[in-house]
């Protein structure tokens, strides 16, 4: 077994966030077949005594396939309108598939301003304490349509550091459209090669190249990373999967897939 399976499988807490990479096809719509893979691995999971908060981009391209013809304005009104429209596209889709299984989810949608202030941080954990107790799945997103740069989060990854440090999670399990972090972009060199652990991420960032970021999400590798060094800091592992592989959280807690697990210290 690996160091990604003992922590899937001995962890109790856990915070997963789909990326919109990982949700979109080719063009750009939700990909409802990983979509609902991945619900079914969650209800695995919950099947084995876990609980799970998600973490899910995907408004932005929800909106887009709602409202396409507002798909190619740039302007931030817009923008932020496809999020609202998006995200009760995207809420439907996560009740429906939950519901196969006889599971709810509940709505959380955040500002950084809600992380700061203490009040709002412990109604927060109050709110995901409760879902979770009653067997509730909380997905939490950034509230897109009333965020700008004052109160802006920025990126998913981001997001479910915080949520996982405000939880006290066991692991952050981060599903991108890559299999792990790369001594180079793999997508461009043939040769890069997956590492699979990561102890010390001062030393990877002198070694790997961390540009590019990809055409659907908001942010690249750097913020996996960093993502990584928020969670590091309170001793929880992040492990970067493949979440466009059906069955991938599944596989990789039987040993039968790998990706990259950041397991050390992150100063």
């Amino acid at each position: 077994m690996s160091a990604i399976s003992d922590i899937i499988n001995n962890s109790k807490k856990v915070v997963i966030k789909l990326g919109s990479n990982v949700l979109s096809d080719e063009h750009g719509s939700v990909n409802k077949t990983v979509l609902h893979n991945i619900v079914e691995q969650v209800n695995g999971l919950m099947d084995q005594g876990k609980q799970v908060v998600i973490v899910s981009s995907g408004a932005g391209i929800c909106g887009v396939g709602a409202i396409n013809k507002w798909s190619r304005r740039g302007d931030i009104n817009y923008k932020q309108a496809l999020c609202a429209i998006g995200q009760v596209e995207l809420m439907m889709a996560y009740k429906q598939y939950f519901a196969d299984y006889g599971v709810h989810v509940g709505q959380i949608l955040l500002t950084r301003e809600d992380f700061e202030e203490h009040t709002r941080n412990l109604n927060i954990r109050n709110a995901l304490f409760t879902l979770i107790d009653e067997g509730v799945v909380p997905i939490i997103n950034e509230n897109d349509s009333v965020s700008v740069d004052e109160i802006k989060i920025g990126d998913n990854d981001t997001l479910s550091a915080l949520t996982a440090n405000l939880w006290n999670a066991d692991a952050l399990i981060i599903l991108s459209d890559i299999d792990g972090v790369f001594d180079k972009d793999p997508k461009t060199y043939q040769d890069a090669e997956l590492i699979e652990e990561i102890v010390d991420i001062n030393e990877l960032l002198d070694n790997i190249d961390v540009e590019g970021k990809s055409s659907f999400g908001t942010g690249g590798i750097t913020c996996k990373i960093e993502a990584a060094r928020k969670v590091n800091k309170y001793g929880i592992p992040m492990v970067l999967l493949n979440g466009r592989k059906l069955n991938i959280i599944r596989d990789a807690a039987s040993g039968e897939e790998n990706g990259t697990v950041f397991l050390g210290k992150a100063d």
